[in-house]
């Protein structure tokens, strides 16, 4: 087998890397385009099928209940069979079911096919993450991964956009249908997306990973590297994956740890808020075309985000980005929840959008650095499945403390619950996190 990671690392940003990031990105951008459509959907379902709180946080929930095994399994999935096959796969399956679920005839049918297009949603990230890092050099892997995540602003924006333009003309089955549009991008997808280079070493394919490689560095203006067999240890690795078990042994459990409190405190508190924005504004007094508009003003906050998390990502590092990232979020969901003017919800919540997905491109940028390559989509992809445990409770909690303690009050302490949450996280991740800047994957993983 050939020495694959070694030519990655020493290159710059070539053509190549540059249309897998953006491929990868546009499907990203789908996902976030689907799920942030949820939150308007969520909020006219109610009100055209006059659901109770309780009935529209099952419908969120249904859709992280599918992320959750659609992450578990594409994570083994694109360990077994490849990175590029899971992305295509998954992004048909969401795209698919988004469009029927446009012609749902009752409550029963839509909450199955949002479980379906949340499998293939959760499926996709954790799959599309790993590409990317594995494509990417060493000094500019985190930065990419963050860009690849900051797809997702471009998806919430043309989310709010068919929520504010679409819903109020059309109808939540209108934008359902909108949503669809990911099956046929995922057929241009599977004939021109390149596999990564890294898996195929792995999976015993190393002339293709060097033919591949050998592009880039032809990009670059590299001299061809001169081929070297591995050693014996290398190629029997190839032939051994971890287990969900292994992931907890010594070696890697403070990384598991940290990694799965990150997921799951993140999803809880992101979900938390981004699902229920809508509703939440409706029910402090703002009519529901209006919640839609100020949903896209915050969610173009999303972009310095990411911008700038990117930038300091390669430069004091993933722990402390988080770290600081955490800790903004959660500041801004208080002043968010204690918001008493309509200048300060909007100037608040742009606050909240920047620093959690902020957060959120490090995460992404994190997670797949901690395991080697014959368990990064795996290790991945139960990380993110875990994770979404917290989204699938959060929407089904929220509706608890509204009704136990009325509209009013139930929405500050909603915030006051969320706040705890991304506090916890900057703790975690300030006191146990480890730092991976400027490591090659490969050493990460020793």
């Amino acid at each position: 087998m050939y020495q694959i990671a070694n030519r990655i690392d020493r290159l710059p940003s070539t053509p190549m890397l540059r249309k897998v990031l953006l491929l990868a990105g546009i499907g990203w951008m789908f996902d976030a385009m689907n799920q942030g459509m949820v939150s308007g959907v969520m909020a006219a379902i109610g009100m055209d099928w006059n659901l109770s709180p309780e009935q529209i946080g099952l419908l969120g929930s249904s859709g992280m209940l599918g992320m959750i095994l659609g992450a578990a399994l594409s994570g083994m999935a694109a360990d077994r069979w490849g990175r590029k096959t899971v992305v295509v796969w998954t992004l048909i399956i969401f795209g698919v079911a988004s469009g029927l679920a446009g012609f749902s005839a009752n409550y029963p049918m839509l909450l199955v096919l949002r479980f379906c297009t949340g499998f293939g949603l959760g499926g996709e990230l954790p799959a599309a993450s790993t590409l990317i890092s594995e494509y990417s050099p060493t000094k500019i892997r985190g930065r990419n991964v963050i860009l690849l995540e900051s797809f997702w602003a471009w998806g919430w924006i043309l989310a709010s956009l068919v929520a504010y333009l679409i819903i109020p003309a059309y109808g939540w089955r209108a934008a359902f249908w909108v949503g669809a549009v990911p099956a046929l991008f995922a057929a241009y997808l599977r004939m021109v997306m390149p596999e990564s280079p890294r898996y195929l070493e792995k999976a015993g394919k190393g002339d293709e990973a060097d033919r591949l490689v050998a592009v880039m560095e032809h990009e670059a203006g590299f001299e061809p590297f001169k081929l070297k067999k591995e050693t014996s240890k290398t190629s029997k690795e190839a032939k051994n994956r971890l287990s969900l078990v292994e992931l907890w042994s010594k070696k890697y459990i403070r990384s598991t740890l940290v990694l799965w409190t990150i997921w799951i405190g993140i999803n809880f508190g992101y979900y938390g808020f981004v699902l229920w924005t809508p509703s939440l504004l409706v029910a402090q007094g703002f009519n529901l075309v209006k919640s839609f508009e100020f949903t896209l003003i915050m969610s173009l906050a999303q972009l310095p985000g990411y911008f700038s998390a990117a930038y300091l990502v390669e430069r004091i590092g993933r722990k402390w980005v988080l770290a600081i990232y955490f800790a903004g979020t959660a500041l801004a969901a208080w002043l968010f929840g204690h918001a008493g003017s309509t200048g300060q919800v909007l100037f608040f919540g742009c606050l909240l959008y920047f620093f959690s997905l902020g957060a959120w491109g490090c995460v992404y940028a994190y997670t797949p650095e901690v395991y080697p390559t014959v368990a990064r989509a795996s290790g991945s992809g139960w990380a993110a499945a875990f994770g979404r445990i917290g989204a699938f409770v959060a929407p089904l909690i929220l509706p608890i403390l509204i009704r136990f303690y009325g509209e009013e009050k139930g929405y500050g302490y909603i915030f006051i619950l969320l706040t705890v949450v991304f506090a916890a996280v900057a703790i975690v991740v300030a006191l146990f996190g480890k730092e991976t800047m400027g490591k090659s994957l490969e050493e990460i993983s020793e």
